[in-house]
């Protein structure tokens, strides 16, 4: 059978059990935080003075802070790009009456990570620290350009980034918190945590997704994750641009930022990767064709080479400067 038919069939024989993996991962909208509990409320008489103080606080806040936090913003902002490649899936269908179960999963996802830009694009504006309309111009130009993290339609590939990224970007927004917190900005601080919890709990869900499959399709599974490992894991982000420049050109500079500041750094990348070869158990997977044996052998070794290769990388010191942040971080 082609491959693409055994993937459909198995996104259909694992469909069922969507609702159940909502329940557990995803939270009711009548209960989940909106960007409102964290803000200064406009309709309140003293909503002046907690901008004030919102501000004051900010200031304590240093350039590589900024960075990291208008680009994990404008990350989370180019969220239509996201879910319409998830739309695509193989497997998911959105077309079916009331759509079908992936698909309503693709929605109620969006709709949490949906706040998680919008605090965040507040917070910055109500701070004064960076340049707003380079942000919206780089965040415009990120939806525009769309992005390719090397998956296609494949929904086993999907899953695997996903469950990937949002372990990442849970490590991001926790990292930036912890920092805000240490500065006295006990607000953003508990704003990038809640944050990070949300993106702990995705992660959690595309882990079983993964899981899942390898129970239905393990050489399907393994080849796939084999596949997006040796592609390596882009980040959402990897077009990333300020205005008038070339596609991917603020992306590296963001990413040296970011190691610089310990945001999220390569060895965050082979920690991750340790986790999921444990969680999916793929030493011990049975039932693997001699490709997908070959697959896990590489997955096992995959570890120690990339660590190999970070101890000899290295990462310049010296800030690059963009136009969404001025050198001492305020305008």
């Amino acid at each position: 059978m082609p491959e693409k038919n055994i993937r459909l069939e198995v996104m259909q024989a694992i469909e069922p059990q969507v609702e159940g993996f909502m329940d557990s991962f995803l939270i009711p909208i009548e209960e989940i935080w909106q960007p409102s509990d964290f803000l200064p409320d406009s309709q309140n008489e003293n909503f002046q003075d907690d901008i004030e103080q919102l501000r004051e606080e900010s200031k304590e806040l240093g350039y590589d802070f900024w960075v990291t936090m208008v680009a994990d913003t404008i990350t989370e902002e180019a969220l239509p790009t996201y879910e319409s490649w998830l739309m695509d899936v193989e497997g998911i269908n959105q077309h079916e009456e009331g759509g079908n179960g992936w698909s309503k999963w693709v929605r109620a996802w969006t709709a949490e990570e949906n706040r998680h830009g919008d605090v965040l694009n507040k917070y910055l504006y109500l701070s004064g620290r960076v340049n707003m309309r380079e942000v919206e111009i780089t965040t415009q130009h990120l939806i525009n350009d769309g992005f390719d993290i090397g998956t296609d339609r494949d929904p086993y590939k999907n899953f695997v980034y996903t469950t990937f990224q949002e372990l990442a970007t849970n490590i991001s927004h926790k990292r930036v918190g912890q920092m805000a917190k240490k500065k006295g900005n006990a607000l953003l601080g508990k704003m990038c945590t809640i944050i990070a919890g949300d993106e702990m709990r995705h992660h959690l869900a595309y882990r079983e997704f993964v899981k899942t499959i390898f129970g239905e399709d393990p050489s399907g599974m393994m080849l796939a994750f084999t596949d997006m490992m040796k592609k390596k894991i882009v980040m959402p982000a990897h077009f990333l641009r300020e205005s008038g420049g070339m596609i991917g050109e603020a992306f590296e500079n963001f990413s040296n930022c970011a190691q610089r500041l310990g945001v999220y750094t390569a060895m965050d990348y082979i920690e991750i990767l340790k986790k999921l070869n444990s969680y999916w158990q793929i030493d011990s997977v049975r039932g693997l064709s001699d490709d997908a044996q070959r697959a896990r052998d590489y997955l096992m070794k995959l570890p120690e080479r990339l660590q190999r290769i970070q101890e000899r990388m290295k990462f310049p010191e010296d800030q690059y400067r963009f136009k969404w942040v001025e050198a001492n971080g305020t305008l």
